[in-house]
């Protein structure tokens, strides 16, 4: 097999029987994230399989069983992070985990809309039934209650509340998106309130990281940025946080540091040079290249991608910053999911051109 059919088949290891993904087979990430099953899907969303109208049917189905909590958070503002709709749950049950976890996480949801209107718009049946349509109307009442464009986060690493522009990003993309194929009622005002968030805060991502590479997500998969703005977030993502061997999340991250066993209390600056590579940052630079029409710098960053994927076609969740040694969250589904798609695109790009 090919990288991309070892791919794929790593990703049919990671699907549930009730259509969600595992993050990895690993202990710490046997788990079921909105977030990675957004994620690892998108390479269905234009298949002929009936792959990606499961995971979202399913993903209904756990909002519908949430229901009470959204019916809640329709008035009463969310305050501790157990009150949020959560980001992880049990593999098998997807029920709620009672544990301690870094919940208030608006990308997750505002990732799941968009996921729920790109598949109605290429003619996908993600919404059965006029209850699915009612969870929906009640997930964008969820996100005017949290007030969403000022209210801190955990964001897409799940670590201290503060607003991040690549959350307010995310639900922007996908009320636009959910407003755009007219699926449910959506405010032109509560749009147009995160877009001003937005604006105002780019290119940085929050009040302590002025790059991040959750970020990328703006352009893709979202496509939300004017050029120029979109430009100048790629060239500070590959300015400050580009490794040998993928990206850093951002500037001072500890999570895996080689200095994590000092703690993780220490200022940011204390890790700086430290940080794990995490290997999606590869073919996520390639996508967004793509989609700014920089062909070559799609290649690149492709072929950086495939020099690091592992004889068994797994990419890693990181590498140890300046080493080859990676951690034991591998595969991460996440990253093989972009890299078939950073492929796919790049290969359909190529067959045109030599077409033409």
């Amino acid at each position: 097999m090919n990288n991309l059919e070892k791919s794929y088949a790593i990703l049919d290891d990671l699907r549930l029987p009730h259509g969600l993904y595992l993050a990895s087979p690993s202990d710490d990430y046997h788990y079921v994230w909105l977030r990675d099953s957004f994620y690892e899907v998108l390479p269905y969303l234009t298949t002929d399989c009936t792959r990606y109208e499961d995971t979202y049917h399913r993903i209904l189905d756990l909002f519908r069983d949430l229901e009470w909590k959204l019916d809640i958070h329709q008035s009463q503002r969310p305050g501790p992070q157990w009150q949020y709709i959560h980001a992880r749950y049990d593999a098998r049950t997807l029920k709620e985990l009672d544990m301690p976890w870094g919940h208030a996480q608006h990308d997750a949801v505002g990732a799941i809309l968009f996921g729920i209107a790109e598949g109605e718009r290429v003619g996908k049946t993600i919404l059965r039934d006029f209850k699915d349509k009612e969870i929906v109307q009640k997930i964008v009442g969820y996100l005017e209650c949290c007030r969403y464009w000022e209210d801190p986060d955990n964001g897409m690493w799940e670590e201290w509340r503060e607003i991040h522009s690549s959350s307010v990003g995310a639900v922007v993309a996908g009320l636009q998106a959910l407003d755009m194929q007219n699926i449910v009622d959506v405010p032109g005002w509560l749009i147009a309130k995160g877009r001003k968030t937005l604006m105002d805060m780019l290119p940085f991502e929050s009040d302590t990281r002025p790059v991040d590479l959750a970020q990328l997500s703006l352009i893709y998969p979202y496509n939300i940025l004017p050029r120029f703005i979109a430009e100048t977030i790629l060239e500070r993502v590959e300015q400050k946080l580009l490794r040998e061997r993928g990206a850093a999340r951002y500037q001072g991250d500890s999570y895996y540091s080689t200095i994590e066993g000092d703690g993780r209390d220490k200022e940011l600056h204390h890790y700086f040079g430290t940080e794990a590579e995490w290997s999606f940052g590869l073919p996520w630079l390639s996508l967004c290249h793509l989609s700014l029409g920089d062909i070559e710098k799609a290649k690149y960053y492709l072929e950086r991608t495939e020099s690091i994927i592992l004889p068994d076609g797994s990419l890693p969740e990181l590498y140890f910053a300046g080493k080859e040694e990676w951690n034991g969250n591998t595969p991460l589904g996440w990253a093989n999911s972009l890299y078939i798609l950073a492929r796919e695109a790049y290969n359909v790009l190529e067959s045109s051109s030599i077409r033409s």
